[in-house]
């Protein structure tokens, strides 16, 4: 029996995927799994009973990643499962950035009397915008939400051009051929006459818009932001708005120093906020957790390798161990001095930690334990795990 701790609104869709004969929902709070959306777990402590958490988004800004690592315990996320709702956000913000509606719905709610068709043919010239069709939309950053504003914006008949030097094959097999690819952001900024931001915030990408790459824009250029509100340098956008080299920038990450500004339009963080979007994080998030306790198997972790090995033995030990020289000769030591054979093998690393599933027959119970603390003294281990193959008896 597995027990699932979960934090937040998790859609009803997809805790159903635990079936209450294996799972135990919200019954302790010392769980194998997480499951959560926004919860903040910097501050939690985590108990070696804790074997992943299930973040029902993308963004894992509020689970501590490195501290999870070290313990051993595996960080999924949800890349896609919101994705529709995040892109079709994007598109309604584009047109809202060259027909000004929100402008004009508001205006014409300041109207009073009977006459109001007639005022509205007076001044309706007053809102003149612009079309999409023909303007150049840069996107920064290629996966699953890129992907699909860059396809649909060549669909409203704009010429899209994406910049992502780490695109997966996956990926590349959905963006339409005729969506440029660019070598460069710097491409993309001085070509593009709209910019839209599509990246994972990492170190490495923070404040990646810049003052120095707002210099390189385009004259009268307009900027979306609905991945992380710190990819951009704020004050940066702000003093290219207040000189006219940035026309405009939407957002769904609100700020106070943007509240004021003519030129800005500010969603309230909207990018998921769909019934369909929260179904599918939850369903995706739930059934990878599940199939990560079930079988050991890794898929959509954001600290750990892909690891998927088909469950045909009755005993798997999966372990999570520092990625140092010799360590899976000292595992397969461990098997041998107990006079067990391996049958089936599989490790992967990623960055300084790797995962390996060891697939074994059955032995007696006080033999596998023998064996697991065995593996566990050598250093560099993390957490060693047991999983029983219960379809074959």
């Amino acid at each position: 029996m597995y027990t699932i701790k979960t934090y937040n609104a998790i859609a009803e869709e997809g805790l159903k995927k635990f079936d209450v004969e294996n799972y135990q929902l919200n019954q302790t709070d010392d769980p194998d799994g997480i499951v959560l959306r926004s919860q903040n777990l910097h501050d939690m402590k985590f108990s070696s009973q804790l074997k992943a958490i299930a973040r029902a988004g993308a963004g894992t800004n509020n689970i501590p990643i490195q501290e999870c690592t070290e313990k051993g315990i595996v960080v999924f996320n949800t890349p896609g499962a919101n994705a529709n709702a995040v892109k079709e956000l994007v598109l309604a913000s584009l047109l809202l950035a060259v027909r000004p509606i929100i402008e004009g719905v508001e205006w014409v709610k300041t109207l009073e009397g009977p006459d109001i068709d007639k005022k509205v043919e007076a001044e309706k010239k007053r809102f003149v915008g612009s079309e999409l069709a023909g303007k150049q939309l840069g996107v920064i950053g290629l996966g699953s939400i890129g992907a699909m504003v860059a396809n649909d914006a060549y669909r409203l008949g704009m010429d899209v051009v994406g910049y992502d030097p780490y695109v997966s094959v996956d990926t590349a097999w959905s963006i339409s051929s005729r969506v440029k690819r660019v070598l460069s952001i710097e491409e993309v900024l001085t070509t593009s006459d709209y910019i839209t931001v599509h990246v994972p915030l990492l170190d490495s990408t923070r404040a990646m818009i810049s003052a120095e790459k707002l210099a390189l824009i385009k004259k009268d250029a307009v900027l979306l932001n609905f991945a992380r509100g710190e990819l951009v340098d704020l004050d940066a956008v702000i003093s290219a708005l207040k000189k006219g080299q940035l026309k405009s920038y939407l957002t769904d990450f609100a700020d106070e120093r943007l509240i004021e500004m003519d030129n800005v339009v500010v969603l309230p963080h909207l990018g998921a906020s769909t019934e369909e979007a929260e179904i599918n994080c939850a369903k995706m998030a739930s059934k990878t957790l599940k199939y990560f306790l079930e079988t050991g198997n890794i898929v959509h972790s954001v600290n750990f390798p892909t690891v998927e090995m088909v469950l045909n033995f009755p005993l798997r030990l999966a372990i999570i161990n520092r990625n140092i020289t010799n360590m899976v000769a000292q595992m397969s030591i461990g098997l041998a001095e107990y006079g067990v054979n391996i049958v089936n093998i599989m490790n992967k690393s990623r960055g300084d930690y790797a995962y390996t599933l060891i697939d074994i027959e059955s032995i007696p119970e006080e033999k596998l334990m023998d064996i697991v603390n065995r593996i566990k003294s050598v250093a560099g281990i993390l957490s060693v795990r047991v999983i029983k193959n219960e379809s074959i008896k």
